[in-house]
């Protein structure tokens, strides 16, 4: 991603990527909401993301407010890769 970008910078083309979290979605109907739960637990913020969330850090970076964005990886996720452990969410 970062090499395209540098190679299409020149026809001003912006290269960028969403990186979702874990997002609630019909493929997590079949778990179990109590294993549901534990994975939302992980999360700082203490729940899975939405389709909708994702969209909208998409149609961000589709818009010309991320004009001058390039190269870079938009993570919408909740937090979930902060924390070095669960241990570091319980204190």
């Amino acid at each position: 991603m970062r090499t395209a970008a540098i190679e299409l910078a020149r026809f001003k083309i912006t290269i960028n990527a969403v990186l979702p979290g874990t997002v609630l979605t019909e493929g997590l109907s079949d778990l179990d909401q109590a294993y549901i739960d534990t994975i939302a637990a992980s999360i700082p913020l203490k729940r899975l993301g939405t389709v909708g969330e994702i969209g909208h850090a998409v149609a961000f970076l589709a818009s010309e407010e991320a004009g001058f964005m390039t190269g870079q990886t938009l993570v919408v996720d909740g937090g979930q890769t902060l924390p070095e452990s669960l241990q570091a969410l319980e204190s």
